[in-house]
């Protein structure tokens, strides 16, 4: 198995954070994984994605130039990447931020309204990990507890506090795609 995600948004959005803990857990479960953050000159909003590779097999390249899985965080990114997902991958909007409609008609996507869902949870900043929990529903890449276990990895203690929080929003979108909660369409 080979994943290739690309998450893409503004900074300040989980987009680098949430590719941490993909390539963490991944590293969890013997994997061979790789992580490649880039972000604009600004930090909090301007632009950042980063691409994680996660495979069974040793990767030959870090870079993901045609992902399997995109995560489009704001609008611009969605622009920017929608085209580089490989046909038959998988693409999810946010589209509490993205008010347009993918125009790929061989790739799945799903319309996820992560923002709005994670003030409704209580935390805006988890909107990402929801997306991410959608994925994890849909791709198996890695297993939700793993995530969690990566999260107690990489937050400093004092943040360990809001685990239940990150582990519900993973759950929520979990539920969303497995209920046929978001709005989608297939190619």
């Amino acid at each position: 198995m080979f994943e290739g995600i690309l998450i893409a948004g503004f900074g300040g959005q989980g987009v680098l954070s949430t590719g941490q803990l993909l390539a963490y857990a991944g590293m969890l479960e013997n994997r061979h994984v790789a992580w490649i953050p880039s972000y604009g000159p600004e930090m909090r909003g301007g632009t950042a994605n980063c691409g994680i590779s996660i495979s069974d097999k040793l990767i030959s390249s870090p870079v993901v130039s045609e992902p399997t899985v995109l995560i489009a965080m704001n609008r611009p990114s969605l622009e920017k990447f929608e085209k580089t997902v490989e046909p038959g991958g998988i693409i999810f909007v946010n589209s509490s931020l993205i008010e347009i409609k993918a125009t790929r008609k061989d790739v799945s996507v799903f319309y996820i309204p992560a923002n709005n869902i994670a003030e409704e949870l209580g935390n805006a900043k988890v909107a990402n990990n929801i997306i991410l929990g959608a994925l994890l529903e849909l791709t198996g890449v890695v297993t939700p507890d793993t995530v969690e276990e990566s999260l107690r990895k990489v937050l400093p203690p004092h943040y360990h506090k809001l685990i239940p929080i990150n582990r519900k929003a993973l759950e929520t979108g979990a539920e969303l795609v497995k209920n046929g909660n978001s709005s989608s369409m297939a190619g």
